[in-house]
């Protein structure tokens, strides 16, 4: 079963906000305000910064397929190129070093490793190759590798096979990839990544269909050619759950009614992930209002997925308000309806707090602090760790290169690199001595 040794981590996303400092509050603080072994990086992922799509013998992705269809991205942008991480990684990691990054998190494409998914195509010595100069540069750098396996990008021969995740036969394959990567990295990697976003990539895969694979009921997007909302996101989580336990790692409102929207709209997306990793079975509510479209875990999958984790990664991004709405039409059910939660940024038409970035985005400062405190109270936290994102401009999904999250500044005619303000600040308050 592979190299035991390292740490275990399933990431999940919550949308509930970013956080800015003032000037004021940051002229008192610097690295040296945390715990020494407190650990300060970037984040990336193959698909969004790699490019080389069909170089050094990858295979492609669902993300290569869905990108090529024409109206699925904004002005029909792909990752084909991307941000040129493939041919420039080593000058981007001494952009890393020159920031005084403590660590850098990025994911391995699986199909540049295995082009057709399973190990029957064989491994892409190549991929591997790249990998291994990759991480040996970053080590040589004085950062920690944080490797994320599975950022999205499900090896398209397995999704036309059987349906990628929503079949159980994604476990097997997820898990000899994840041996072939602790086999071949895992001397190096001591921290890995199961699953990137699992929330984000259920809901918008299989829910709305706006992200790949594209999958929804006609009913919710006419533009999906298949799908069923009110079941497949459900799946594609009980069969994630299983991937990431079979991989053996080396090792606001004051309403009672929207009070329960709240805490709905977590179980719905925070305690789906935590609770079968924690508890060892879905959030209660769940179960209850679901009945048998969500699937059961058996006892020995339960007790193979609780506890399988060693630490959990939060994706921090806005904070919503929750009302709770009446039950949904029983012919029109999916993942977006059935917590009964309508969340929104806005309250009798005025906005939670300042948007940012883009329109879905908005700068609420004790957003964070509340799920801190959610996460504490449900299941114990000790922070240890926070990765900015993104490390530079890239291809951020649905929305192309429109969205400008990076440190460091692309130009898509050169894909030349430059610095940005941020950069320079965060660079400072690592620097700095008090």
């Amino acid at each position: 079963m592979g190299i035991r040794m390292g740490r275990r981590l399933l990431l999940i996303t919550l949308l509930l906000g970013a956080l800015l400092c003032n000037n004021v509050a940051y002229a008192k603080f610097s690295r040296y305000s945390f715990p020494k072994d407190f650990i300060f990086g970037t984040g990336s992922a193959a698909y969004q910064y790699e490019g080389a799509y069909k170089e050094g013998g990858k295979g492609p992705s669902i993300w290569d397929t869905f990108t090529h269809v024409p109206g699925k991205i904004l002005n029909n942008d792909t990752g084909d190129v991307a941000s040129d991480f493939y041919h420039r990684y080593k000058e981007d990691v001494n952009l890393l070093k020159d920031m005084n990054m403590d660590a850098f998190r990025f994911s391995i494409a699986w199909t540049r490793i295995l082009p057709n998914g399973s190990l029957s195509g064989g491994i892409n010595r190549e991929g591997v190759a790249f990998y291994n100069s990759l991480i040996n540069d970053v080590i040589a750098k004085g950062m920690i590798p944080f490797v994320t396996i599975f950022h999205w990008d499900t090896p398209q021969a397995l999704e036309s096979k059987y349906g990628g995740f929503l079949s159980e036969n994604i476990v097997k394959d997820y898990v000899d990839f994840a041996e072939v990567c602790f086999r071949e990295f895992g001397d190096r990697v001591k921290y890995w990544t199961t699953f990137n976003e699992p929330f984000t990539y259920n809901a918008y895969g299989y829910g709305k269909g706006v992200f790949a694979p594209g999958r929804c009921s006609p009913y919710v997007s006419k533009s999906c050619g298949a799908g069923d909302s009110s079941r497949e996101p459900y799946l594609v989580t009980h069969h994630i759950h299983l991937s990431h336990a079979a991989a053996d790692l080396p090792s606001t409102s004051t309403a009672p009614a929207h009070r329960g929207a709240v805490q709905r709209s977590l179980d719905f997306m925070f305690g789906w992930f935590m609770d079968p990793l924690v508890h060892g079975d879905y959030p209660g509510t769940m179960r209850g209002w679901l009945g048998d479209r969500l699937p059961k875990l058996t006892l020995a999958q339960s007790a193979m997925v609780k506890g399988s984790y060693d630490f959990i990664g939060i994706n921090y991004y806005t904070t919503y308000y929750a009302k709770s709405m009446p039950p949904p039409n029983s012919n029109e059910l999916s993942y977006d309806v059935d917590s009964r939660a309508n969340t929104t940024g806005f309250r009798n038409g005025k906005p939670i707090s300042p948007q940012e970035f883009t329109p879905i985005f908005f700068n609420y400062p004790p957003g964070i602090r509340e799920v801190l405190l959610y996460t504490k109270r449900r299941n114990g936290v000790n922070v240890k760790g926070y990765f900015t994102w993104t490390f530079m401009d890239c291809f951020e999904w649905g929305d192309g290169y429109l969205d400008l999250f990076g440190l460091i500044y692309v130009d898509r005619k050169t894909l030349t690199r430059y610095r940005k303000d941020s950069s320079y600040w965060i660079e400072d308050f690592l620097r700095r001595q008090h």
